[in-house]
């Protein structure tokens, strides 16, 4: 893949003399009223980067967007060939999918990744050049706050990170946000190393290490569309997440075993101080039942989710699939 990235970037005359080349990689589904604005305000953040002597590309991937988002893309593609890159996926196969075909075709010296949605500000992108030509290699972008996203989202959000940093090794940075920039150093750790099929890049970023830094910024209204993640996907989506960060759930059944072990002897000498018997009582034997079998169910539901990841790793299908790559040479499964 490395071999690749290097082939495509000399092709397509992307070796500039001197310069470092900034990535941007832009996940898109079903962006068609977005996309075109945030081009624009991107194409003139990346123009701003001369200055500091970066160069610029916008990588696109269209994540099977049914809408005029593909088309949008071409004409772009055609009108600025120089920096933007377009890959059109088979299907829709995830954000993280379409984020990972960036990340594996982006050719640049500093790889930033953001939505297209332009929650994620490209004015930003210049402190970011900045903090990659310092020397940092992981960059973290934390939010301040998002206003679009209301109470709930952002209860919930913190409320994530909370219980992942407990339950974890890895320290993650409270209000991370798919929006980030790493070194190609980095980038190139990801491709040969983080090829799980249920992914979380963002996490993946925070865990690899190396010299890293965090900037926050202000999450800006939605310029157009909406959410695709709705409050059950982001639930399942952070289910997984903790599963593959962590193995601390599946010792709940131990702790849970010994609570029940301890409840059962405090019975036991209830029986014999009392000299009862067994304790009187339909209700008390159907709420001791229910309340077993409930613990049982629960971990033997954690250990179903823990298969569940297992299972998909094991069949060892493709991340992603690219069916036509624009302004870029070599393309193909991953």
């Amino acid at each position: 893949m490395e071999a690749e990235i290097e082939t495509a970037r000399k092709a397509d005359g992307r070796e500039p003399s001197g310069r470092k080349l900034l990535s941007v990689v832009v996940s898109a589904f079903n962006e068609e009223a977005g996309i075109r604005k945030f081009y624009e305000e991107a194409s003139r953040q990346g123009r701003l980067l001369d200055r500091a002597g970066w160069d610029y590309e916008l990588v696109f991937v269209n994540d099977g967007s049914k809408d005029r988002t593909g088309e949008i893309l071409r004409s772009l593609s055609a009108e600025d060939p120089e920096h933007v890159r377009c890959f059109f996926l088979s299907r829709n196969f995830g954000h993280e999918a379409a984020m990972t075909c960036g990340l594996d075709h982006a050719g640049g010296d500093g790889l930033v990744f953001m939505d297209a949605d332009l929650q994620h500000p490209p004015e930003c992108l210049g402190p970011i050049a900045e903090k990659l030509s310092e020397g940092y290699e992981v960059i973290s972008m934390a939010r301040k706050s998002n206003k679009s996203a209301g109470i709930v989202r952002n209860v919930t959000s913190g409320a994530f990170y909370w219980v992942l940093n407990r339950l974890s090794s890895v320290r993650f940075e409270p209000n991370a946000s798919d929006f980030f920039a790493i070194s190609r150093r980095v980038g190139k750790v990801l491709r040969r190393n983080y090829r799980e099929r249920v992914r979380y890049l963002r996490g993946y970023v925070q865990e690899v290490g190396f010299r890293s830094t965090v900037l926050s910024y202000e999450a800006a209204a939605r310029f157009a569309g909406h959410s695709h993640y709705s409050i059950r996907k982001l639930f399942a989506f952070s289910i997984n997440i903790i599963l593959c960060f962590s193995n601390l759930p599946l010792k709940l059944g131990i702790v849970m075993g010994l609570f029940s072990g301890l409840l059962g002897f405090l019975l036991l000498l209830y029986t014999l101080l009392t000299r009862e018997g067994a304790p009187s009582g339909y209700a008390t034997i159907v709420i001791l039942n229910c309340f077993m079998f409930a613990m049982l169910f629960f971990v033997i539901g954690i250990i179903g989710q823990y298969i569940a990841v297992m299972f998909e790793e094991g069949k060892d299908r493709p991340i992603y699939i690219v069916d036509e790559a624009l302004n870029y040479r070599e393309a193909g499964e991953q």
